[in-house]
């Protein structure tokens, strides 16, 4: 069976063709393809938020955060989970599928394309070779720049593990969904390699080259980060508010009793909207605490963390 990186190569310089007059000049000046990777738990949702509703402005600086074809169906997720979703099953038409409909939202002046979805770090150990193939080819079409951010290892461990069982359970995945607390989450491998942050970056300049990779520590407020970092910044471009609210103690509780079910995705999801109504009450109860002490000497001693 051939690779996908090879039909990947030929059919997406194809799709550059109307934008560009060949191959060889895409190559000596590429569009600019800023792949936004997470974390989770960084601001991501208020950033995807904030590019998708100023998606005209963006244009007319030569800057496109695509619509994909997720939004159609689900206009509320501006974020581009395609994108791991497709590397981790390999779907090469698929991913072509998308890519195609980011190229036809593209004109001639513009100059960088922006992906954004924490999944691909979450998914980054799930990809196969294959996959990594692909992304290597689509080094060559594109100037391609991974940002990234990363908070200290204990807040975001502790995050993850609400996310993850927050989640609707997944087949083949250990952790989303399950009835487990933090302990016994930690020991499983898929839960704690997510601290390998610098494991993530070192992998990501291999691929792309050593100065193509960002990391920068989240400092609360990714989006003005962004803003600054793409040159938009004016008296009128203010912060979106964080949109994600951090489950209590309480809440995980309860979720833990939920995830006892063998739960469907959508039902689970009905239940999303009673649970934070449920968060804000118990709020001034409940302990927010969820790591042990021996827990936290654990995720310190696992964790690969980069220096800034």
């Amino acid at each position: 069976m051939e690779k996908p990186s090879i039909h990947f190569t030929n059919e997406l310089a194809e799709l550059l063709k109307p934008f560009e007059q060949s191959l060889e000049q895409l190559k000596k000046q590429p569009l600019k393809l800023i792949i936004h990777a997470g974390t989770p738990k960084t601001g991501t949702t208020s950033l995807q938020t904030y590019l998708d509703k100023r998606q005209r402005k963006l244009r007319g600086k030569g800057i496109l955060y695509p619509h994909n074809l997720e939004s159609l169906q689900n206009p509320s997720a501006p974020k581009h989970q395609w994108f791991e979703k497709n590397l981790v099953t390999t779907h090469l038409e698929n991913f072509l599928e998308n890519f195609k409909n980011i190229i036809s939202q593209a004109k001639k002046d513009t100059h960088t394309i922006i992906l954004s979805s924490e999944g691909i770090y979450n998914y980054w150990w799930d990809f196969p070779d294959e996959s990594k193939d692909i992304l290597c080819e689509l080094g060559k079409l594109f100037d391609i720049e991974i940002w990234v951010w990363f908070r200290e290892p204990l807040v975001f461990i502790e995050s993850y593990y609400k996310q993850c069982i927050r989640n609707p359970q997944i087949k083949n995945n250990p952790c989303y969904g399950k009835n487990l607390s933090f302990a016994e989450m930690l020991d499983i491998e898929w839960f704690s390699q997510h601290l390998n942050y610098q494991g993530f970056v070192t992998e990501c300049q291999t691929l792309f080259g050593k100065n193509n990779v960002s990391a920068f520590k989240y400092q609360g407020d990714v989006v003005q980060e962004v803003i600054q970092k793409l040159g938009l910044a004016t008296p009128h471009d203010n912060p979106t508010p964080r949109q994600n609210k951090s489950l209590n103690s309480a809440s995980v509780a309860l979720l833990r009793t939920i995830n006892h079910y063998d739960i469907k995705a959508k039902d689970k999801e009905l239940l999303i909207p009673h649970l934070k109504e449920i968060n804000g009450i118990l709020e001034g109860y409940a302990d927010d605490s969820l790591i042990d002490e021996e827990s936290k000497k654990r995720v310190l001693k696992l964790a690969n963390a980069i220096k800034f």
